[in-house]
């Protein structure tokens, strides 16, 4: 046999009362990718009991998704320094916070018809107009406090500023702020924010710095820290979050989880092996890429890691 060889594979078995973490330290012997879901619940471990600083990062769907409530988890628990995200999951966590509803529909919805009755979907999530027309209604005056004329702030400061008016302890937003929790958002005005500030603008003169804030990410990341990046989904949220790093000598942990292939050569697809190429991750870094929905297994593999780190989290 060539190669390098570790453990065999085991066939797996379920009993009676088996946990999550049972079951994830299980497939960790099955193969293929039910091993690197083992290996990024170890990995994040590691770089929990490391003490490295750790960037999340994730797309807006996330949020639209049950998931926000695992990453508010995550942030109360201390288990995050640094959020990256697109400006979808800002504007649906303070939905959420202000009691607006998201249903579980189909993939295969009459869209049309979910167009005529002002449903909104988002996959299988249906999201009705009335819950859009509520974050306008109540973002406009929280802009209005929070933006003063001629005034210039940045996106990670406005979004702290939202979370004062999130209540909601499983909120995104009242979590970062309560636990001063940095949360970026590179693409501020890609969403409804977007109309909102320009309405805003209409009113006042201001500046949103988005410059400022990529000095900022970069200085989260010191020559001096360990690195830890989990990096959900891709796009412009988890570039930011890679970017960063280059400065500092690159990550010496991360975790992808990603449903995109890296053969279209985009970022959301490349892997963890591919960052090291740029310097994003250290040669010698612990990686793993994990492909899969991570609505199916983020939340198999933080099940792992809180039950792992028991009291240390």
């Amino acid at each position: 046999m060539t190669g390098t060889t570790s453990d065999p594979v085991s066939d797996f078995k379920y009993y009676k009362g088996m946990s999550a973490a049972e079951l994830v330290d299980a497939l960790g012997s099955v193969g293929y990718q039910a091993s690197n879901l083992k290996k990024a619940a170890d990995i994040i471990t590691r770089m929990r009991k490391d003490g490295a600083k750790i960037f999340l990062s994730f797309t807006s769907n996330m949020a639209s998704s049950g998931l926000r409530g695992l990453f508010a988890q995550m942030i109360a628990r201390g288990m995050v320094d640094v959020v990256i995200t697109t400006v979808g999951s800002i504007e649906e966590d303070f939905i959420k916070a202000h009691e607006g509803k998201f249903f579980i529909g189909s993939f295969d919805e009459d869209d049309e018809a979910l167009g005529d009755k002002g449903i909104n979907r988002i996959g299988n999530i249906l999201v009705p107009s009335e819950s859009y027309q509520l974050f306008e209604k109540l973002v406009k005056p929280a802009l209005r406090e929070l933006i003063r004329p001629d005034a210039s702030i940045t996106p990670s400061e406005l979004i702290h500023g939202l979370g004062a008016y999130c209540e909601d302890e499983d909120s995104i937003l009242h979590q970062a702020r309560k636990m001063g929790v940095p949360i970026y958002c590179p693409a501020i005005t890609d969403g409804s924010m977007g109309f909102q500030l320009q309405e805003l603008r209409n009113e006042r003169q201001f500046q949103i710095d988005v410059v400022a804030d990529m000095k900022n990410i970069a200085l989260e990341a010191g020559m001096d820290d360990k690195i830890g990046i989990i990096a959900l989904g891709g796009g412009v949220a988890k570039h930011h979050a890679i970017l960063a790093n280059i400065i500092n000598g690159g990550a010496d942990y991360a975790v992808y989880i990603t449903t995109a292939h890296q053969h279209s050569g985009s970022l959301s697809g490349a892997t963890t092996q591919e960052a090291k190429s740029w310097g994003k991750i250290k040669s010698e870094g612990d990686a793993v890429t994990v492909h899969g929905d991570v609505t199916l297994v983020f939340p198999l593999v933080l099940a792992r890691v809180f039950e792992g780190l028991g009291a240390d989290i």
